[in-house]
């Protein structure tokens, strides 16, 4: 399939049909979740999903140095973007196409273990085993730096503040893998019998209740199958609900009603979750000190240099070392806001990443060249959908960059798993489904993401918020765009 093969872009979504809604036989879409307020669900917005405080690091992240690191990173996916349309041209073709997965999942165990691998790569609309593989081996490999830097005493509390880092720092990562990858075993168990009739959103507890619970009540064994079977029970039969009775109806994606049910079912499952004895609310991390002033430094050193009888630095100097503090401050910046592009593509796994980022972008690239027919649902427009994620994202942490003030977090990703993706899909591909979903899903699902998860009570995680912000987002956006000339 070409780039430019025609599509409808209605956006209605039929029974048995992906979330994007267009004609295209067992086609999802994806939803997922979000969040950017502590474990506790206390309105905090000073600090990461974990929950902990985050060190080291400014007050608030300059303009320059965020433009440049973003915008570079949305350079090179856009260049990653082009090559992939020119190479999708002389693609072999090697491997299975996206139509007749779904049917075949139904009853052929290896295309059932690819559906399976599939659902992880879906919540950002790749649906690609090898863009999952790549996801877990980028994780593992950012897990096992963590230990290298940590040492193998700490090593179970991976920083979060450098490219090792997983799970917002809380040390939780394997758990998080493990209840999110039961949830979806359990959901695949017991829907997969109804792929014969076309794509189903099996994938869903992958990204909302499970690893919320996971980060909220703490690691064992005991956690992490509540947390699943409670995924299950929640959001996969809402998914299966809202799609007839919300996007079908009102012409929405898919991803609405998936995103939708994420955010019901979640508020269903931490309220089952309050009053299960087993479960206890992780303890946050008591704040760290704060430190002296930027200045406090330069004042001790002028200190001492009065008292040894040295003279002060001169005006020219203090304006010279100001100026080399100010540039190393643009390039630090820099490095952080393109880490976090990178991080917004696995947010929704609540891995939160930049080497996992890449190991999912590498893995569904090469899937995509293998065979343009698979990836994001054979629609061909993997190139489209990549760019306008990465232009998202970059457009979001620049936008609300002072929400990471000493160590906040803002849902940024979220456009990246709804508004973005969907908005490529149903006005197929142009500059405006492109340009113009990326900015409005910057634009308006942050914001809403954080006004939900501030009235949360305590005990229920953000993703609540995070993905009912996915859900009106995308709701107001596509139709919105489909209004604009094509």
């Amino acid at each position: 399939m070409t780039l430019s093969s025609a599509r409808d872009t209605t956006g209605h979504p039929q029974p048995g049909r992906p979330q994007s809604g267009r004609p295209q036989r067992d086609r999802p879409l994806s939803g997922r979740p979000q969040r950017d307020r502590p474990l506790s669900g206390r309105p905090q917005r000073d600090r990461p999903l974990s929950g902990r405080p985050q060190r080291d690091r400014p007050q608030e992240r300059g303009a320059l140095g965020t433009i440049l690191g973003a915008f570079s990173v949305v350079a090179l996916v856009g260049g990653l973007s082009l090559a992939l349309t020119k190479l999708a041209a002389a693609s072999p073709g090697w491997g299975p196409a996206y139509d007749g997965w779904a049917a075949a999942a139904a009853g052929q165990p290896l295309a059932a273990l690819r559906w399976f691998l599939g659902d992880m790569s879906e919540p950002l609309f790749f649906k690609s085993e090898l863009a999952a593989i790549g996801l877990l081996a980028g994780a593992v490999v950012a897990w096992w730096c963590g230990r290298r830097r940590r040492g193998l005493r700490k090593g179970l509390e991976a920083g979060s503040d450098h490219w090792g880092g997983l799970s917002y720092g809380t040390g939780l990562w394997p758990w998080v893998l493990a209840s999110g990858m039961l949830s979806l075993l359990l959901s695949n168990l017991a829907f997969s019998r109804m792929l014969d009739g076309g794509w189903q959103p099996t994938f869903v507890p992958l990204v909302c209740v499970a690893p919320a619970m996971v980060l909220m009540y703490g690691r064992g064994w005991l956690t992490c199958l509540t947390a699943a079977v409670l995924g299950v029970l929640t959001t996969t039969p809402l998914a299966l609900l809202f799609i007839p009775a919300v996007s079908v109806p009102l012409g929405l994606p898919a991803v609405v009603a998936n995103v939708l049910a994420m955010a019901a079912g979640s508020v269903v499952a931490f309220a089952i979750a309050r009053r299960l004895p087993w479960l206890v609310l992780r303890k946050q991390d008591p704040a760290p000190e704060a430190g002296p002033p930027p200045s406090g430094t330069n004042q001790l050193r002028a200190g001492n240099q009065l008292r040894a009888g040295n003279q002060l630095p001169s005006g020219n100097q203090v304006r010279a070392g100001d100026q080399v503090r100010a540039g190393k401050q643009v390039r630090v910046d820099a490095s952080w806001a393109a880490q976090r592009v990178l991080k917004d593509f696995t947010e929704t796994h609540f891995y939160a990443n930049g080497i996992a980022g890449l190991g999912l972008i590498a893995g569904v690239s090469i899937a995509f060249v293998l065979n343009p027919a698979l990836p994001a649902y054979g629609s061909g427009l993997l190139p489209h959908i990549l760019f306008a994620q990465a232009l998202t994202s970059a457009l979001g942490i620049v936008l609300w960059r002072g929400w990471y003030r000493g160590g906040g977090w803002a849902a940024t990703y979220a456009s990246v798993v709804s508004v973005a993706p969907a908005a490529v899909l149903a006005c197929n591909g142009s500059w405006q489904g492109i340009v113009g979903g990326a900015v409005l899903g910057a634009v308006l699902a942050p914001p809403i993401a954080r006004v939900v998860s501030a009235r949360l009570p305590e005990g229920f995680h953000p993703v609540i918020g995070n993905t009912a912000a996915m859900a009106i987002a995308t709701a107001v956006t596509v139709p919105l765009l489909g209004l604009l000339p094509s």
